[in-house]
């Protein structure tokens, strides 16, 4: 069952988080997406340990979407470096993966 993601991504502000989502879903790129948040990230950036407030998307979609997802994520992330990661669905029920199906792109997985 791994024509199916889970795409995730983290902005600074809630705003692009909200932006990100109505992109993707409005694109038809994911049939949902969650904001989530605030969180607190860690990470190392240019040399130095860094400590921020962060909201997390989480988008459900196709995995041969995973491409046009990249694309437009970065197309409105302020990041220099977005983190964009897809993660395999192992399992999910049939009607809500039919339901994905049906809200992505309009059509049954390629």
């Amino acid at each position: 069952m791994t024509d199916y993601v889970q795409v995730i991504t983290t902005t600074e502000k809630r705003e692009d988080a909200e932006r990100i989502a109505r992109t993707l879903v409005e694109a038809r790129l994911a049939a949902c997406v969650q904001v989530l948040g605030p969180i607190r990230s860690t990470y190392r950036w240019k040399g130095a340990i860094e400590t921020a407030e962060e909201w997390q998307c989480v988008a459900k979609s196709r995995a041969d979407l995973f491409d046009r997802i990249d694309e437009a994520v970065r197309a409105v992330h302020p990041y220099d470096v977005p983190e964009i990661l897809a993660v395999p669905i192992a399992a999910g029920s049939r009607a809500y993966l039919e339901w994905l199906d049906g809200e992505v792109e309009g059509a049954a997985p390629s």
